[in-house]
């Protein structure tokens, strides 16, 4: 794990988006086409801004790159909280992304139903080879959830490789998310944390005792892969190390 802290979010989002470009450009040239998943939230929303900006469009040949998303809320895509709906405002719009690229989540079927969907969807694409996107993109919550891995839910236990529902008691609501199993099988994952907000969260997650009951982004720990935070001073605030 590599931890990298930058003075302000104008330069932890810069630095990410050039993270993004040099994955997605090797991945490109190694094997010809780029996989991520995309996290949710307003902090990806900036750097899915920048992305598509005049200042990073032009580096990554977009029409090779597949968009998968880590985790989905249970909306409709035309709601303002789908991470679909975002994602498509913020990059695929501005950059042309061809709805062939895109694999979003059918949030119109029964919520298991959408999660087996999108589990049969992602192992069709990696036809046969092992499910490791090239880049998984994760956001952090102020309660240390990451993706979907909510804090005690029978989804933390789940060891399998797929995606599934879960459901959120506090607001009633459910989400579709990728196991913790799957985010760690990718070759690159990246953390982007910014705030004096997400401070504690940071601290429990990086340094406190292993506890993923309450604090699920423990849970992430790449097998085989590069692991990587990007965040500002704010975020690192409380880290003691």
């Amino acid at each position: 794990m590599k931890i990298n802290i930058f003075n302000s979010e104008t330069e932890v989002l810069a630095n990410l988006a050039e993270y993004f470009v040099t994955i997605a450009n090797n991945a490109i040239v190694k094997k010809g086409r780029f996989s991520v998943a995309l996290s949710g939230g307003s902090s990806p929303k900036k750097l899915y801004e920048l992305l598509s900006s005049p200042s990073f469009k032009e580096k990554v040949d977009w029409q090779k790159v597949d968009f998968f998303f880590g985790d989905e809320r249970y909306v409709p895509q035309t709601d303002s909280n789908s991470n679909y709906l975002m994602a498509k405002k913020a990059l695929f719009e501005p950059l042309k992304i061809e709805t062939a690229h895109i694999f979003a989540v059918d949030t119109s079927l029964k919520v298991d139903d959408a999660a087996e969907k999108y589990t049969a969807a992602i192992t069709k694409y990696f036809a046969g080879e092992e499910m490791r996107f090239d880049l998984v993109l994760l956001g952090l919550g102020d309660n240390s959830h990451t993706a979907s891995l909510f804090p005690f839910t029978e989804v933390l236990h789940d060891k399998t490789l797929s995606v599934k529902s879960v459901f959120l008691k506090d607001e009633q609501v459910y989400r579709i998310t990728f196991t913790a199993a799957l985010i760690n099988l990718a070759h690159h994952v990246g953390f982007l944390v910014y705030g004096l907000d997400k401070a504690e969260a940071v601290y429990h997650v990086i340094e406190d005792k292993r506890n993923v009951e309450n604090f699920p982004a423990q849970l992430i720990a790449p097998v085989d892969g590069e692991f990587q935070w990007f965040m500002d001073e704010a975020a690192a605030a409380e880290l003691k190390q």
